[in-house]
């Protein structure tokens, strides 16, 4: 029966969520399958991956094949590097101890781009919000400096008018003094 290391779809419509299946190969996409060794979440950033090492490469030394994509999600958690190692090991090349060493290293050294990139995403997250916070509070200081050039403009206008109102029933008065006088 031949065995193939591949993912199977869950989740909801635009929202996929994986499960990393060893299966029979002729079974549906979604059908019956073996053994489930992780899950596969793209919707997070980085994308969330969790594997069980052990099962994944117990399924590749009996001959198990990954998709393409499986075998990037392999090749990122170390399972293919773990299975080539153990090869080593069989042939007499490397001993467990170093086999293992190895495999920690490369491990660690992953884990560690990893954090960076988790670290850059939210100093660039931070910094996204630090700017659209400065903007936001530079447009409501500009609306502040706004409504007060209008509260001003507007003061002066109601001066201007009362000014002319008060000029007008200054030369209304006079005018009717001036009748009064051609008058009598």
């Amino acid at each position: 029966m031949p065995v193939k290391i591949r993912l199977q779809r869950h989740g909801k419509k635009g929202k996929p969520f994986y499960w990393v299946v060893a299966a029979d190969s002729r079974s549906k996409r979604d059908g019956k399958f073996l053994e489930k060794i992780g899950t596969y979440n793209p919707n997070t950033n980085p994308a969330t991956i969790d594997l069980d090492l052990d099962s994944a490469v117990q399924w590749l030394h009996n001959g198990a094949q990954p998709t393409d994509t499986a075998k990037a999600i392999l090749s990122y958690k170390g399972a293919l590097l773990k299975h080539h190692l153990d090869g080593g090991v069989r042939k007499g090349a490397l001993t467990q101890e170093q086999a293992d060493a190895k495999l920690a290293a490369w491990l660690e050294e992953k884990a560690g781009k990893v954090g960076a990139k988790k670290d850059g995403l939210t100093s660039a997250q931070a910094d996204a919000k630090a700017k659209a916070f400065a903007a936001e509070k530079k447009v409501n200081e500009d609306r502040i400096a706004a409504a007060k050039q209008a509260e001003a403009d507007a003061n002066k206008t109601e001066e201007v008018a009362t000014e002319e109102a008060a000029e007008e029933t200054v030369a209304e008065a006079t005018s009717e003094e001036s009748n009064e006088e051609t008058q009598a």
